[in-house]
């Protein structure tokens, strides 16, 4: 199935997602394109925020925009990729199955199945700007974010046939 199927799959059902791409294979460059695309997403997302700030405040938005690209694109991926592995070990204190690799793909995958709701989070930041909607948009996302990788970390750490 296409990326963005699969998307509105986990959002019916998170685990039969991640079950089906975990059968398909440990694929590293699979999960690196999930952290990419989804930390991509997020640069993207922070524009509009970055925009109103720079107009509100006077500032430079092409500084503005460079430090978010370094740290979005650069700097984001290694603390998602030390997150998993956190995880991972979290997991098997929990008497997991499976391999780090599912525990990287269950986090890589939940970012960006979640990441329409980060636009949607960064559309509010940018044109509603600080208060109750911005923080149920962020709510909102944290919860869906957290339900997917739940429910991918725990279809990933079942014990390996």
């Amino acid at each position: 199935m296409s990326v963005t199927t699969d998307i509105v799959a986990t959002y019916r059902g998170p685990g039969r997602v991640m079950r089906r791409l975990l059968d398909m294979g440990p694929r590293e460059d699979r999960a690196l394109a999930f952290v990419m695309a989804f930390c991509v997403v997020g640069f993207i997302a922070q524009l509009p925020s970055l925009a109103r700030r720079a107009h509100i405040e006077g500032l430079e938005l092409n500084m503005l925009m460079g430090g978010a690209l370094l740290g979005s694109v650069f700097i984001l991926p290694l603390f998602f990729y030390l997150l998993a592995w956190l995880s991972y070990l979290i997991a098997r204190m929990f008497r997991g199955g499976g391999d780090s690799y599912g525990a990287r793909l269950a986090l890589f995958w939940a970012l960006l199945a979640s990441a329409p709701l980060v636009l949607l989070n960064g559309l509010v930041a940018g044109f509603i700007g600080p208060g109750p909607a911005q923080t149920f948009a962020g709510l909102l996302w944290v919860a869906i974010f957290g339900w997917f990788w739940l429910s991918g970390l725990r279809q990933s750490q079942k014990a390996v046939k």
